[in-house]
């Protein structure tokens, strides 16, 4: 349930075609013994074209389960999922997931990987060599393109496993803890990388985390979760100036109050 006071403190969402919602969703599994468990329960969620949402919550609350929703890899048990104005019963098009493993190919190289993608979305053989090259520049990954995974640093596997998510070209991109195993420099330039990238192709993003000031530093909107079973608590309209630079705007008061009433929501209290 909406946590209606805390909600309403907040700014309205702007208006702005739906990429995806959830009504009424909830998941329910069958534990070892044979009885059924709600692990999502009754979520109704809302994503905007173009919009950064960011769902944070303690453990075993369901966020990645509403991931594995919205991208039809998991099943719904009641209510609904729709992405693109279409109710899904499997994964949808234009819908990509990345992991916080990067889940690259171990034996393929760094543009091979990228390769696959490309090969994916139908992306025609003459010009998958320019686009390789395209993405590897953006990413900062130029002089890595032949090298194999187990042969560059964590955060260039997350770096690559960015450019294969970009190169399949989705709509809205499904991101679960994506940077929860890096260090902290290397999360904050990870971060940075991935606004820089969303704000120039538009695209609609759902980013899972633990880490409340990755969130509210990202998002145009964070959703607070609890539970077992899952449920959404409240939800705040991060009003801070875009672009953002990641630094700066942690300094900001309206930054630090957003995280403290983030983490009053969540139970933590000093």
């Amino acid at each position: 349930m909406v946590d209606h006071a805390t909600a309403a403190a907040t700014s309205p969402a702007p208006a702005a075609p739906v990429r995806a919602k959830m009504v009424q969703a909830s998941k329910i599994y069958t534990d070892p013994a044979g009885a059924p468990k709600r692990v999502l329960d009754r979520i109704d969620l809302s994503l905007a074209e173009r919009e950064f949402l960011s769902i944070v919550g303690p453990s075993g609350c369901g966020k990645s389960t509403v991931l594995r929703l919205l991208s039809g890899l998991t099943p719904v048990s009641e209510g609904r999922v729709v992405v693109g104005g279409e109710e899904i019963t499997g994964p949808p098009k234009g819908v990509g997931f990345m992991f916080q493993r990067d889940t690259l190919l171990p034996w393929a190289t760094v543009s091979q990987n990228i390769s696959i993608a490309l090969e994916l979305n139908g992306t025609p053989p003459a010009e998958r060599k320019g686009r390789i090259a395209e993405l590897l520049q953006l990413l900062g990954l130029s002089q890595f393109g032949d090298y194999l995974p187990a042969h560059i640093s964590g955060g260039m596997r997350q770096r690559a496993a960015l450019g294969r998510l970009l190169a399949y070209g989705p709509e809205l991109y499904l991101m679960d803890e994506p940077f929860g195993a890096l260090d902290a420099m290397t999360k904050m330039t990870m971060g940075r990388e991935l606004l820089r990238i969303w704000s120039g192709h538009e695209k609609s993003v759902v980013f899972v985390t633990h880490d409340i000031e990755e969130a509210v530093s990202l998002s145009d909107r964070v959703i607070v979760m609890e539970g077992p079973p899952g449920r959404i608590r409240s939800e705040y309209h991060i009003d801070l100036p875009r672009p953002r630079d990641l630094r700066e705007v942690r300094k900001m008061p309206e930054f630090r109050d957003y995280c403290d009433r983030i983490w009053s929501d969540i139970g933590y209290s000093g």
